[in-house]
């Protein structure tokens, strides 16, 4: 049988980057071969050392996850798709069977103005929202975490729909960087906090909404307080963290979340935490190693690419608020706008999951050391990773001193900032090329911002390298000044 795999764009430094390809075989598991055979690096990527597909990777023949079938023993049909999406990365419920997060007390509370009926006046003419509908978006309270691109596009979509109190939670300050693909700030804004910036875009756009500014990091002792006054959680955040930490907590407070991930040209938009639907943990009973799925400051992301994923999320807190429309409950959109391709999946809730299934073993938040479960925090028996700083590699570079340097960058980061003398090397080859590396001398490994350059040494260990290796501590962002003192690195 002859069948088409889909890679995720975060997948394809396995597969020399191509994105598709065509495999003969009759479930999954002889697909996952013929792929090995093409491209043997996939499997580490795809499989952990006992052969399980990892917690972060879901595998869906069309739009079923191999899961809810046989697995690996799942069996694929002529012209079926796979599909591989990792974290970036029940059905649907009609209109007439949703009820909405908003009560009919809630919303008889609520009394437009002429006003606020001209301001409104697209929405009073749809059927699906009309004046009921609109009335429970302004009496919605709506929490969004994460203040980046694709955060600042649904903030400022729920804001001119009129939603009544809107929370925002961010503790970072807007970059030169941002202004790429974070159309809610302008170059003024370069420095400030995104909250305060923020909440100033939403007074200009809609003075009718109340904004409540949380400019600090979400947190096991924080997060319950702050979701609690709201009716629904947007997940907008960039770090797996924050992601396993809010899903946890909507599950335990019984809020619906409306998540969205992106990275380079693709989107990821789902609903979690409803009682028939799937959790974050669910989807992805494990985060990947640090460093190996990079984020979109690492990665990039195309300038437009918020916009339609931050506007799909902001519908479906619409169709939440409203109580019509079809939700994303029970199933999830994967979105690749440079290869036009759009696919619904299913995500299926586990019944054997800690925080929402049958018999679930975690009751507090406070239950889980998150950095530790992400992997943030090394093991006390864990071999130290030792760092360099950027300006003693520089000094190291004039002096002429016998050193290697790897970078572990993909080919289209590289063509930004090349560095001198450097072997390239991406971290899904590291293992089967490690014969380029002499072990007599010291190997530095470099990245943009020193968190896969730690992912590879770590990689280079358990694949038995014993040579002396370190990392560029800050990455390339924090020394680019000091070891490339002028444009001769640059394009």
């Amino acid at each position: 049988m002859a069948v088409k795999v889909l890679i995720s764009a975060s997948l394809r430094s396995f597969t020399d980057r191509v994105p598709e390809f065509s495999a003969e075989g009759s479930t999954i598991k002889e697909v996952f071969d013929a792929l090995a055979d093409q491209y043997p690096d996939v499997l580490k990527g795809v499989f952990d050392e006992d052969g399980e597909i990892r917690g972060y990777v879901n595998v869906y023949i069309n739009d079923k996850n191999i899961y809810s079938l046989k697995g690996l023993k799942s069996e694929v049909k002529d012209g079926d798709f796979v599909l591989l999406i990792p974290a970036i990365a029940g059905g649907s419920q009609e209109t007439d069977k949703r009820e909405s997060v908003i009560s009919k007390e809630r919303m008889k509370e609520v009394a437009l103005d002429n006003k606020q009926i001209e301001r409104y006046s697209n929405h009073l003419q749809l059927r699906e929202i009309n004046v009921k509908g609109q009335k429970r978006i302004m009496a919605a309270k709506v929490l969004v975490a994460g203040l980046g691109a694709l955060g600042g596009v649904v903030v400022n979509r729920l804001a001119a729909a009129g939603v009544g109190t809107i929370g925002i939670v961010d503790f970072d300050e807007v970059a030169v960087s941002n202004l790429q693909s974070q159309t809610t700030y302008g170059t003024r804004d370069v420095g400030r906090p995104k909250a305060a910036a923020t909440k100033d875009s939403v007074k200009k756009l809609n003075p009718l909404v109340n904004t409540v500014v949380y400019q600090e990091k979400l947190t096991s002792e924080n997060v319950e307080d702050i979701i609690a006054d709201y009716d629904v959680v947007v997940d907008a955040t960039d770090n797996f963290v924050s992601r396993y930490l809010i899903s946890d907590a909507c599950v335990l407070a019984g809020k619906p979340e409306v998540f969205g991930a992106m990275y380079q040209f693709e989107g990821f938009v789902t609903i979690l935490g409803e009682s028939t639907g799937p959790c974050y943990r669910c989807l992805y009973p494990s985060p990947p190693p640090v460093g190996l799925v990079p984020t979109c400051s690492e990665a990039g992301v195309a300038s437009p690419l918020p916009g339609v994923v931050g506007g799909l999320m902001a519908t479906e807190v619409l169709k939440l608020l409203t109580g019509t429309g079809t939700t994303l409950s029970g199933k999830a959109i994967s979105i690749d706008t440079w290869n036009l391709r759009t696919n619904y999946v299913e995500t299926v809730k586990d019944a054997g999951c800690p925080v929402c299934g049958k018999h679930r073993t975690l009751h507090h938040i406070e239950e889980i050391d998150y950095e530790d479960f992400c992997g943030l925090k090394e093991e006390p028996d864990e071999e130290p990773i030792e760092g360099i700083e950027g300006d003693e590699l520089a000094a190291r570079i004039a002096s002429g001193e016998p050193i290697t340097i790897v970078d572990v960058r993909e080919p289209h980061e590289r063509s930004i900032l090349r560095f001198p003398g450097a072997i390239t090397i991406p971290i899904g080859q590291l293992a089967r090329r490690q014969k380029e590396l002499d072990p007599g001398i010291d190997t530095i490994f470099v990245c943009r911002e020193g968190k896969r350059s730690i992912l590879a040494i770590r990689t280079l260990r358990e694949a038995g390298y014993e040579g002396p290796m370190y990392n560029l501590k800050g990455g390339l962002d924090t020394t680019s000044q000091i070891i490339f003192p002028n444009e001769g690195a640059w394009l």
